[in-house]
């Protein structure tokens, strides 16, 4: 069971990333993996109520991949991290299925209140790189955020959004392709 999800998860990286050779090279050289892999610990010991030991956990992460992850964040499946140097995911953060974030990424909050404060990103949503989400909005499924666009606001299903602030560009057929 173990081996069967590891392999799928590695297969994201082999469909999503054209450069991926072998799940061996993924599996020893992609920073994306690790950070998961090791947010998937981080998360559960989060969840046992032992958070120093989590936030550690996310802070070694941090360190070797430059990827960071609070402990408390909720990651869907088939999460996919392109290079990934400089993402910061903040606590309340919710990410869906299918999701892929390129470098610099930020799913930021906006206050400092004990409440929901950082993004929920849907199914199927791409997010380019340098691209900043900030506070408790709803990225819906299916959108595309382009690189270094700056999201304050809920994004509807299947659209494409760029610039500072974002602003809606165009919508997405169905398989997330644009029209």
């Amino acid at each position: 069971m173990i081996l069967k999800n590891l392999i799928e998860f590695l297969d994201i990286y082999k469909k999503k990333d054209p450069a991926a050779r072998t799940y061996f090279e993924i599996l020893l050289c992609y920073p994306g993996v690790h950070s998961i892999i090791l947010h998937r610990i981080s998360n559960k010991i989060w969840k046992l109520n032992i958070k120093i030991l989590a936030r550690f956990i996310s802070h070694f992460s941090r360190f070797i991949t430059g990827i960071e992850i609070h402990p408390g964040v909720k990651i869907g499946k088939k999460l996919f991290i392109d290079h990934g140097m400089g993402i910061v995911i903040g606590e309340t953060t919710v990410i869906g299925n299918n999701v892929t974030l390129y470098q610099g990424v930020t799913l930021g909050g906006i206050t400092d209140m004990q409440k929901k404060r950082h993004p929920t990103i849907s199914d199927n949503v791409t997010i380019g790189a340098g691209a900043k989400i900030l506070g408790p909005v709803i990225i819906g499924k299916n959108a595309k955020i382009g690189a270094n666009s700056v999201v304050t606001k809920n994004i509807p299903p299947n659209t494409t959004v760029v610039g500072i602030p974002a602003r809606i560009l165009g919508t997405n057929s169905v398989d997330g392709a644009d029209i």
